[in-house]
Order: C-alpha cells, then sequence, then structure tokens
C-alpha cells in the first residue's frame, strides 16, 4: 500500500511517499528558515503562501525519485493539526482534492503522532510499549506509548516548552533565527563560568518550565551588558546545561515509573547533540534503550506523516475517510487522539 504524506502545518512544506511493504520511497522538504529570518520568527501569512507554491512541484520531485505516477497511490495522509491555521489549510485542501481525483481514501494525521513515531522509520525501529519525550518549539512532552493511537501523557510543559525557551534565550543574547541550532553552535566554545537554575528538577511530578530559565538569561545579560563573545558562549553553554540535565532526569524518572526500559526522542531539540549524549549516557548506565530519529526526521517532515498515515490505515477496518470534505485543528490535543 503505497500512502503519499503532506506536511504543511508551520514553516516547512513536506512531501513523502512511504510503502507498506518497501518503507521509505522518497521525500522532499523545502524550509522557510531564510524568508522567515528577515522578520525574526515565522510570519503565518508568508508561511501559507509558501506552502502554495512548493507542494505541488514538491510532490512531482517525489513521485520522480519514487519512479511513481498519481495513479500508484492509494491513500493520501496529511497534518490536519495542531499547527497555523492558512498553512494547515494549504496542505488539507490540497490532499483532499488530490484524493479525490483520484478516488483514493485520505487519513487526518496529528502532527504530534507524526513526530512521536518518526523513530520507527529507522532500521532498528522501537518496540512498543516506550516512553516518549516529545521536545519542540512548542512542546515539552513526556507520553507512554502502547501502540498507534495509544498515548498516555505523563508530564507536560507548563509554560516555555524548551525549544521556545532557546530561541528566546538566543533572541537575548543577539543571535539569529533560528535560535535553538544558533545558541547550540555558540555552546561549544562555552566554559562552565555561571550557574543558572534547573526549574522543577526535583519535583514530584514529570512536569517541565523553562519560563523562570529565561527570565534568569535576562538577569545574567542585563548584568554583565555590554556582552562580549566569551561571556554569551559561557551564557549558552549554561542554559544548554541546565535545560539538558532536566530534560535528562525527567526522562529517566519517567522509565522509572512506568517500569518501562525503552525512550525514544522526537521533535527538533531532540537534534540537540548534548542533549543526545546527555541520554545515551544515562540509558547505557541504567541498561535502557534509547531511540532518535535520523536528523532529519527530527524537525517537521513529510516522512513521519506519510508512516503516520500508513500505520493508521494498516489498522483501520474502513479503509480510510472518503467524503473529501475538510477541516483544519490548529489546536488539538494528542490526548484526544484514539487507535485506529
Amino acid at each position: 500500500m503505497l500512502v503519499l504524506g503532506v506536511e504543511s502545518s508551520c514553516d516547512e512544506t513536506g512531501i513523502a511517499l512511504y510503502d507498506t511493504e518497501h518503507g521509505l520511497l522518497a521525500h522532499a522538504l523545502y524550509s522557510q528558515v531564510e524568508m522567515h529570518a528577515e522578520y525574526g520568527g515565522v510570519v503565518p501569512e508568508l508561511a501559507s503562501r509558501d506552502h502554495i507554491r512548493r507542494v505541488l512541484p514538491l510532490t512531482e520531485i517525489t513521485l520522480k525519485d519514487a519512479n511513481k505516477t498519481l495513479q500508484d497511490i492509494d491513500a493520501i495522509a496529511y497534518t490536519q493539526g495542531p499547527g497555523l491555521s492558512g498553512a494547515l489549510l494549504v496542505g488539507t485542501s490540497f490532499a483532499e482534492s488530490l484524493a479525490f481525483s483520484l478516488q483514493i481514501p485520505t487519513i487526518h494525521v496529528h502532527h504530534l503522532e507524526g513526530h512521536l513515531l518518526a523513530p520507527l522509520l529507522e532500521e532498528n525501529p522501537p518496540d512498543f510499549p516506550f516512553v516518549a519525550l516529545l521536545v519542540s518549539g512548542g512542546h515539552s512532552q513526556l507520553m507512554r506509548v502502547d501502540g498507534v493511537g495509544e498515548y498516555e501523557l505523563l508530564g507536560d510543559t507548563l509554560d516555555d516548552a524548551a525549544g521556545e525557551a532557546f530561541d528566546k534565550t538566543a533572541k537575548l543574547l543577539g543571535l539569529g533565527y533560528p535560535g535553538g541550532p544558533a545558541l547550540a553552535k555558540l555552546a561549544q566554545s562555552g566554559k562552565p563560568h555561571f550557574k543558572l537554575p534547573r526549574p522543577l528538577l526535583n519535583s514530584s511530578d514529570l512536569n517541565f518550565s523553562f519560563s523562570g530559565l529565561k527570565t534568569s538569561v535576562l538577569t545574567l545579560v542585563n548584568q554583565h551588558k555590554p556582552l562580549d563573545n566569551e561571556t554569551k558562549a559561557d551564557i549558552a553553554y549554561e542554559f544548554q546545561e541546565a535545560v539538558t540535565e532536566v530534560l535528562t532526569t525527567k526522562c529517566m524518572k519517567a522509565l522509572r515509573e512506568t517500569g518501562l526500559d525503552n525512550l525514544i526522542v522526537s521533535g527538533g531539540v531532540g537534534a540537540n547533540a548534548k542533549l543526545r549524549e546527555k541520554l545515551n549516557a544515562a540509558t547505557k548506565r541504567k541498561l535502557c534503550v534509547v531511540s532518535y530519529p535520523r536528523l532529519e526526521f527530527c524537525t517537521d517532515n513529510g516522512a513521519m506523516i506519510a508512516f503516520a498515515g500508513a500505520m493508521r490505515l494498516k489498522a483501520m477496518q474502513s479503509g480510510g475517510e472518503k467524503n473529501y470534505s475538510f477541516s483544519v485543528k490548529p489546536r488539538w490535543n494528542l490526548s484526544e487522539l484514539k487507535a485506529p
């Protein structure tokens, strides 16, 4: 069964073809980072317009790379939410209209479910059940995953997500957009000169809070103005240490409390080298296993949507929907999802 995946929730247009027998055949991705960098963040209207320009050419490229035609597609999976309304509408309307013309079913995919299942695209995928750390610009969540659609929220962010804190701290240090990668790069030359708090590190729950950490960085910045490059690097180093220590500690706590020994990490911050280093060391000490998607699948992409759609389609007795009416869900709680 061949599934076309369409991702357009924010500032990346992603298209992919996933075959349930042969795996991922091809994928194409266009990032709008350079366009939004001029404004210091994502401009929703510009994002939507750019998705319109990219979605059809990327589909043609993906089909060509896979040596397939539109008539070979058995179903289309697309991101219905959460995300930017206008951006979601581009992918949704494209997918539903194309499916209508081909008279094939569509699968509505939750964006975060795509991230959760992305590590299963790898050569040695983890087995269910596992604990998942979903960590990105908008989300810092710990989930217990027992199967497709079987998700239990263990811990959530109370304010700023980790990726959001990275971006805001990068802005305080005068770094470019996107802030996370820029801050991580700067931290490589930093030294342990400062000490920042580790919010909720020893709390009894599995929740996260990074807003206060960002405020502590602001205090440091104001105390050491004007900032030289060495001071910026030292602040970046300590900030990254604080965030990754909290994330690692909460992950290990979640494994203990659930009694599971499999951990997966997804989302843009999951590409952070320091976080991977700490999680690799911590899980090795506790004889647990940690899995990540390849770096290109940490950020938004069509491959994870095609895969999630294929997994849901395989489990559906109905074989997918063919009513071709559509809506988007800019706000969509992952806990609302049910098993196929």
